[in-house]
């Protein structure tokens, strides 16, 4: 059996697994902990901190359907602030990392705007790395057919001219603007990166 919770205008699915688990009730003491060893592991935006605490308690509510969350969520939200303050959390250091991270992937700028907006980061500091980088979306779309041996990384020329439309699509999907996918494409040699 499975059951759909809402809270925060976020749907939760917890299964009968979860009630196994059975979490111990959320004090402020107890999702310090469980922030400080998420971060532990894991660089973080405020954001998404929120939303793990926010889970973890969904959780508890899950299992004892009596407890109001309330209190709950004002302590995960003092707890992102001490966080905060205490530069554990820092939404420009996890930009940073996460676009250094995408780029080397060879992802999109497009795409990178998209995945750090679902974490919570503001739009102005993603626009401000870009700006005092040295960005090509051009490159960026050359290691990115590289990667997946598409366009003018293709081994022979018969596969490039029988691919080209699926490959145009295929780096249009992953966010390329699409002059400069047609630029990929018709690239005679690879071009050493």
């Amino acid at each position: 059996m499975c059951e759909v919770n809402l809270f925060k205008g976020k749907f939760q699915v917890f299964t009968e697994k979860t009630k196994k688990a059975s979490p111990k009730p959320p004090t402020k003491n107890r999702l310090r902990n469980i922030a400080l060893y998420y971060l532990e592991r894991f660089e973080s935006s405020k954001e998404n901190l929120r939303k793990v605490l926010y889970r973890r308690i969904d959780k508890y509510v899950f299992i004892n359907k009596e407890y109001n969350p309330k209190q709950a969520y004002l302590w995960a939200d003092e707890v992102v602030k001490e966080c905060l303050e205490q530069n554990f959390v820092n939404d420009e250091r996890f930009a940073d990392f996460k676009i250094n991270d995408y780029l080397t992937a060879g992802k999109s700028k497009r795409y990178i705007e998209q995945k750090l907006k679902q974490k919570g980061i503001d739009e102005a500091i993603v626009s401000q790395f870009f700006e005092n980088s040295s960005y090509s979306e051009l490159n960026t779309a050359l290691q990115f057919a590289k990667k997946k041996k598409i366009g003018c990384f293709r081994e022979n020329d018969d596969d490039k001219k029988a691919n080209r439309q699926k490959d145009l699509a295929t780096l249009v999907r992953a966010g390329f603007d699409y002059d400069v996918a047609k630029t990929v494409l018709e690239s005679e040699n690879q071009p050493a990166t």
